[in-house]
């Protein structure tokens, strides 16, 4: 076996077999981008205690011997932002360490969403007392009455009415007719489904037109359904008709006295 003494060199014997090495080579199996380093940047988060920690979302190279790894941020008020966690790994060692953790901004999270205009983004139930909403030009819900003729169609109106404004057309009345039918007091609700008496025989039940109004009507019961439009298959358990309630029990049997005095 050679021996090196002091400074001597290296014989090329044993030199060669390390001749092809790379010195910037790393070793397989990063372990700052394995599921340890995963592991490890999660519990970084959590230990904030500052909100969800969501999937992970990928992992960045920040450095030789640093790697940034990004969870969804599950934060009231934060939508679309991300939680960073910077971990670090000391040259020939698999020990993850963190160096930082933060909440940041995602990719789209300060983008401004579409645009909506103004008139679509009324719904049900916004307008309140003092509100003003004019009907857009473009309804095709209602028809000028100045404009009708003896014509049928679409715009022909669907009710009748003395007035020489806007009328309602037969689509109107329909759209109507639609969304009432699914609404939560249409024939298909929970409560008509679990109803064994309807509206259709109820005496607070009170009929629309038929004509018009199809199998509509108004509930004038003020503890079911008051003042609402309700399908004759709606129904609920303050029917008119709904029988009194079975007794719970019945008196069995006399009292029996044992103070009184005894004839014999």
């Amino acid at each position: 076996m050679h021996q090196i003494r002091d400074n001597e060199r290296v014989p090329k014997r044993n030199r060669r077999r390390n001749r092809n090495a790379d010195p910037q080579q790393k070793p397989t199996g990063d372990p700052l981008l394995g599921a340890g380093a995963i592991a490890v940047a999660r519990d970084a988060v959590l230990e904030l205690g500052e909100g969800g920690v969501g999937v992970h979302l990928g992992v960045s190279r920040t450095g030789e011997h640093a790697a940034t790894h990004r969870f969804a941020a599950d934060v009231p008020g934060y939508g679309g932002w991300e939680w960073v966690a910077v971990v670090a790994c000391a040259p020939d060692s698999e020990r993850i360490t963190v160096n930082e953790v933060a909440l940041q901004p995602g990719t789209d999270a300060l983008r401004a969403p579409d645009w909506v205009p103004y008139v679509d983004r009324v719904r049900p139930g916004d307008l309140g007392p003092g509100d003003v909403m004019p009907p857009r030009p473009d309804d095709g819900r209602l028809v000028d009455a100045a404009e009708l003729d003896d014509t049928t169609g679409p715009d022909r109106p669907a009710i009748p009415c003395q007035h020489t404004g806007k009328r309602l057309t037969r689509r109107g009345l329909d759209e109507t007719l639609h969304r009432w039918r699914g609404s939560d007091f249409g024939p298909t609700s929970e409560f008509a489904r679990h109803a064994a008496l309807h509206c259709g025989s109820c005496a607070f039940w009170v009929p629309l037109p038929e004509k018009v109004m199809g199998s509509f009507g108004v509930c004038t019961n003020e503890y079911a359904a008051d003042g609402r439009v309700a399908h004759s298959g709606y129904g609920c358990g303050a029917h008119s008709d709904t029988p009194p309630a079975d007794a719970l029990g019945r008196p069995e049997g006399t009292a029996f006295d044992d103070e009184s005095t005894v004839e014999f």
